[in-house]
């Protein structure tokens, strides 16, 4: 599924309605340069989760990992900062990676071996009119089922 963003908003009301549809053990792997709009997604992603301040949502570029508690936890990943794989492992975030929280990870490129099979890639890009878009794709059934259910929830409120 793709989608064009021309407002912040829109990039946010995707992420919500991910949120909403998201189930235990939801992993979501962001890709897209700086400035992509990764962080606004992932703010979506809380608020529709119903996560209390999900304005406050930020990239967790230095601390690499940040919890969030809605009606699910969500854990957010930033692995910018790591090296090219093999550091994952020492972070510690195995226990909730093949949990039943939901997992959204910026820059995953360097760690999709280390990464669970089942995952919903989001690409997100520019256009030459400046708007974004945004490419969703899954990959498991848990995330193939949740890309259906984002999708029922965005066809409902004429999105």
């Amino acid at each position: 599924m793709t989608f064009t963003c021309p407002a912040p908003e829109d990039t946010l009301a995707l992420g919500d309605a991910l949120g909403r549809a998201a189930r235990p053990g939801l992993t979501v792997l962001l890709q897209g340069p700086l400035g992509a709009g990764k962080t606004l997604l992932t703010k979506g992603i809380a608020r529709g989760l119903g996560i209390p301040g999900w304005r406050y949502v930020t990239s967790p570029t230095f601390a690499i990992h940040n919890q969030y508690q809605g009606r699910l936890t969500l854990h957010h990943l930033d692995l910018y900062r790591l090296g090219d794989g093999g550091e994952l492992e020492g972070v510690g975030v195995e226990e909730f990676l093949y949990g039943r929280d939901i997992c959204v990870v910026e820059w995953p490129d360097s760690f999709f071996a280390e990464l669970p099979s089942d995952r919903l890639w989001v690409r997100i890009s520019g256009d030459a009119d400046g708007d974004r878009v945004v490419r969703f794709q899954g990959d498991g059934e848990t995330a193939t089922a949740v890309l259906a259910e984002m999708l029922a929830h965005l066809d409902n409120e004429g999105g």
